[in-house]
């Protein structure tokens, strides 16, 4: 991702969020993003469910440490 478009890539995901969380979610992003994170769609589904209160943070936490372990082992193949 050479430019930082996260909205404009799932803007789905961030329909349902008001504008506060939306603020707190790209600006989450954008920090990650600014040291080499690139966000895939599951990352920033799991942060807009959770900032909407979809889930709660056992959920958020249970569902990073998923999308983690799936990263892992797309690197180590």
């Amino acid at each position: 991702m050479d430019t930082f478009d996260i909205e404009q890539r799932w803007p789905e995901l961030f329909e349902p969020l008001d504008d506060v969380q939306r603020t707190a979610v790209v600006q989450t992003l954008a920090t990650s993003w600014h040291e080499g994170f690139t966000p895939t769609r599951d990352v920033v589904e799991n942060l807009t469910a959770y900032a909407a209160g979809r889930i709660d943070e056992t959920e958020y936490q249970r569902r990073s440490d998923a999308i983690a372990e799936t990263a892992r082992g797309r690197t180590t193949r």
